[in-house]
């Protein structure tokens, strides 16, 4: 099929779409999502086989009301409103234990809970709306690579296998929501993001678990992005620790390396050193906010450019937000540093 970009004033064309069991990738603050009824289990289906996504790990389930989650949840308890008062909508995933049967296996990757988000777009919210039918909305590319930031990636990825993207230019958050497990005793963030643990020890009033483990082969994960590599680019990322310094980097490069090589830095970095010719400086802007809107369509961009192998990019300290990106950036780099050459 031809891939239709959707503008806002053909929102009712998206609409039909998903009601027709098709898939539409839509957009939110932190990336864009690859959309499906999430009640129709053929369209959810088509999900998998569109990302070539492993069909065990589990997809979140975008709403835009409180009401539609209980259609699926019950009632919900007095931390999760809490929560949902102060971050939704917004980059807050919240798992909850769903009534028996209440949504496909194909959803839920099996499991008795779901994940549930309620995205900070207009645009999707008034999709939801049109559609009348909550959406999955896992990342709209191909499984493993570096998240899509704008239309354009997700047309890269996915042209011809979808039938639509709804257009709403470029996100602004870039890295995805944070997950938080609220099935449990303890409430516990399985992947983080820019809400970050801080955030929500605050409006809870109470410890938050960010204990996050990797998922072993045989179990199905309770949330995207804990079992399978992601974000990974084909050229090999290398770590630069903020301890580190790019002077080395560079002396390592003219001693040992004389094909392109990529370097994702701050602007001050890039503005501090003398870079040799055989290097391709990309900006990470000038903190760790812009680093993490930027990081995976820089990844993308060097994926554009097959001649560059070797990508060395600037980690920061995990820290808040920082935890968030250190995550996706040692996911695209399978935890290899600078200093391990």
């Amino acid at each position: 099929m031809k891939t239709k970009i959707i503008k806002a004033d053909q929102l009712k064309q998206a609409a039909q779409l998903i009601r027709q069991g098709e898939l539409v990738a839509f957009p939110t603050e932190t990336v864009y999502g690859l959309g499906a009824d999430a009640t129709n289990e053929e369209a959810v289906k088509k999900v998998y086989q569109a990302k070539g996504r492993p069909s065990d790990n589990p997809l979140i389930v975008h709403v835009n009301s409180i009401n539609m989650v209980e259609k699926y949840v019950g009632e919900l308890n007095t931390d999760s409103r809490k929560l949902i008062e102060k971050f939704w909508p917004g980059s807050l995933t919240l798992i909850f234990k769903i009534k028996p049967n209440a949504l496909s296996k194909t959803v839920t990757g099996g499991l008795d809970t779901a994940a549930f988000r309620f995205p900070k777009n207009q645009l999707t919210l008034d999709l939801i709306q049109l559609a009348e039918k909550p959406l999955v909305g896992p990342s709209a590319n191909t499984s493993g690579k570096p998240s899509p930031t704008s239309p354009e990636h997700v047309y890269h990825d996915l042209n011809d296998k979808i039938a639509g993207i709804l257009d709403d230019g470029s996100t602004k958050v870039g890295v995805e929501s944070t997950v938080l497990d609220m099935s449990v005793d303890t409430p516990t963030i399985l992947r983080p993001g820019a809400v970050t643990k801080r955030d929500l020890e605050e409006v809870l009033g109470k410890e938050v678990n960010d204990e996050f483990h990797h998922v072993g082969i045989s179990e199905t994960p309770k949330a995207p992005g804990m079992k399978y590599k992601h974000y990974a680019p084909n050229a090999q990322v290398y770590i630069v620790k903020p301890e580190d310094n790019w002077d080395d980097v560079i002396k390592w490069i003219k001693n040992n390396y004389q094909k392109p090589v990529g370097i994702m830095a701050f602007d001050q970095d890039i503005a501090n050193f003398k870079w040799p010719e055989n290097v391709m400086l990309k900006s990470l802007g000038s903190d760790v906010n812009s680093a993490s809107r930027l990081l995976f369509k820089l990844l993308r961009d060097f994926d554009s450019q097959p001649e560059f192998e070797i990508i060395f990019t600037q980690g920061v300290v995990s820290k808040d937000l920082g935890e968030a990106y250190m995550n996706r950036l040692n996911k695209s780099a399978g935890k290899m540093y600078f200093d391990q050459l």
